[in-house]
């Protein structure tokens, strides 16, 4: 999960990296050659229209676990970043076969809807954010649009490096859905694996409380360098969220029209675990969403305020937080990952 790809697009020849890097990441999904081509086609159409509509933009190129696609296998995630004028008329853009670009494939933002997974777009005046995932099996059937959590995120490394120290996974066990958010030590490789190590662990101890997860996820990451680590568990029969961490990850939760810090205690999961962690348990109502982020996020970022960005896909919100929290002239100054927690995601969405 912490292999990134990241492609910069600002002129023709980007295009065919973008393709090219989405294929490297079908192998390592293990996608089969027909969900390959279908995650490729997706990222040329969005990378075409990155130059064609908003000057250029950035894709993002994530594989996403197990934990968070269940039974239909890994996936690879395409998020298209820009700060162009947006889409005048989504509605219109999202028409299938709809297309404007003597670059393009003829697919279209429609198109790339209908045979993506996952798709979701969200465009205002600051610039659009598309996001799409292509599984290693086909969506089995409509999809619940109303009494499940969702999760989603995005991850950049420093300096477009090819892997990143930080991550974030999702375990299910009962009514309870359980997210976390890791933060190797340092950057590249190294720290990746103790990022890594954190979500072996959380699969094998997901269905316990969000302390004793990181107590038993601490002997696990000893032989890493040991991770910056949040577990958030929503308990949806009691409506209510525990929140624990070690170390400098952010969490911000959003309910009743406001946002509100929760706090990580001071440590080093594998490496300078506390005598105790303490556990915050808050309600969970209707409309609540929860941010994780790591310390690559400015810690004066500003959470989002746009109800109409909140009811989307969550991987579009996080994606969104990271745009608006960096720019080209202030960029992202360590490895980022940001992920989302909420529930009743809107019909129509897939």
């Amino acid at each position: 999960m912490t292999r990134v790809w990241t492609v910069p697009v600002h002129d023709s020849t980007r295009v065919r990296d973008v393709r090219v890097a989405t294929e490297e990441a079908g192998s390592h999904a293990r996608l089969d050659a027909h969900r390959t081509a279908v995650a490729a086609l997706v990222a040329t159409e969005l990378a075409t229209n990155l130059l064609k509509h908003a000057g250029g933009g950035t894709v993002l190129i994530n594989l996403v676990d197990r934990g968070v696609t269940d039974a239909r296998g890994p996936a690879v995630q395409l998020a298209a970043l820009d700060h162009g004028p947006g889409i005048p008329d989504v509605a219109e853009a999202l028409r299938d076969g709809h297309t404007t670009s003597e670059a393009s494939l003829g697919a279209g933002l429609g198109t790339c809807r209908r045979i993506a997974d996952v798709f979701d777009l969200y465009s205002t005046r600051r610039g659009t954010v598309a996001v799409a995932r292509v599984h290693q099996s086909p969506n089995p059937g409509p999809r619940q649009t109303h009494d499940t959590c969702a999760a989603g995120g995005i991850n950049i490394p420093l300096a477009r490096a090819e892997h990143s120290g930080d991550t974030w996974s999702l375990a299910r066990s009962d009514s309870r859905t359980t997210l976390m958010l890791a933060d190797g030590l340092g950057h590249g490789a190294r720290a990746a694996h103790a990022s890594d190590a954190a979500v072996e662990a959380l699969h094998d101890t997901g269905h316990l409380p969000p302390d004793e997860i990181l107590r038993l996820m601490n002997p696990a990451l000893r032989p890493t360098r040991g991770a910056a680590v949040a577990v958030a568990q929503l308990d949806t029969d009691r409506g209510e969220l525990a929140f624990a961490g070690v170390g400098n990850i952010g969490a911000r939760l959003h309910t009743d029209g406001s946002w509100e810090h929760l706090v990580s205690h001071p440590g080093i999961v594998g490496a300078q675990f506390p005598a105790t962690v303490p556990v915050r348990r808050l309600p969970w109502r209707p409309g609540s969403l929860l941010v994780l982020h790591s310390d690559g996020l400015p810690s004066r970022w500003v959470p989002p305020e746009d109800p109409g960005l909140l009811g989307h896909d969550p991987a579009v919100v996080a994606a969104t937080v990271l745009r608006d929290a960096s720019s080209a002239a202030s960029p992202v100054r360590d490895d980022t990952c940001v992920a989302v927690l909420a529930c009743e995601r809107p019909a129509g969405r897939r």
